[in-house]
């Protein structure tokens, strides 16, 4: 006899029972991605923690003042999670060519991450292409935008802030490619 037929005379659905636990597992799967994505980021209209913070652009070092930065225009805060990783460095270099087209919007450009400023400073040379600046998103940074992991990085979030302080646009995924657009289209919708 079988070991199928054996579990069949016995009552027992082999497939059946392997199903319904995929099934379980897969939903359990989908419930803490819900969770963790739902609680990602700040909400629309809710006022932008200021801050400031060490930062570099063209691999010098600056301190960068979020209230400062919102006295000339929006600003575009963009979290990422580390530099010079695959999406993080084509992420920097898609903001870095759509440049011409945030200055022209007026808006400010700075990329956040939990990078130590040495590995910022050369960032902001190879891959920023000395364009917009990046900043060091210290632990308090990021539990105030609501983006620290676990892993002590930045989950990849975006911000548009206004000029007084709310937040226009959001915009978290981990798929860096609609980042750029998404920003711009909100800084240019602020100057309608």
């Amino acid at each position: 006899m079988t070991d199928a037929r054996r579990n069949r005379e016995r009552g027992w659905r082999v497939g059946e029972g392997m199903n319904r636990f995929t099934r379980t597992a897969a939903a359990f799967a989908l419930a803490a991605l819900t969770v963790t994505t739902a609680s990602a980021e700040l909400t629309r209209d809710a006022k932008a923690p200021l801050f400031t913070t060490r930062a570099a652009l063209a691999g010098k070092e600056f301190g960068f003042s979020l209230k400062a930065a919102l006295a000339k225009g929006p600003v575009v805060l963009y979290f990422y999670p580390k530099a010079f990783t695959q999406g993080c460095t084509l992420e920097a270099n898609a903001f870095a060519e759509a440049m011409p087209q945030f200055k022209a919007a007026k808006a400010t450009v700075i990329g956040m991450s939990a990078d130590d400023i040495a590995t910022l400073k050369d960032f902001s040379r190879k891959e920023c292409r000395d364009a917009f600046p990046v900043g060091v998103s210290s632990p308090q940074i990021s539990k105030a935008y609501d983006v620290a992991m676990a892993s002590g990085l930045t989950r990849r979030t975006s911000y548009v802030i206004a000029r007084d302080g709310r937040i226009v646009a959001v915009h978290s995924n981990a798929d860096y490619r609609d980042h750029v657009a998404k920003t711009l289209a909100a800084v240019r919708a602020l100057g309608k």
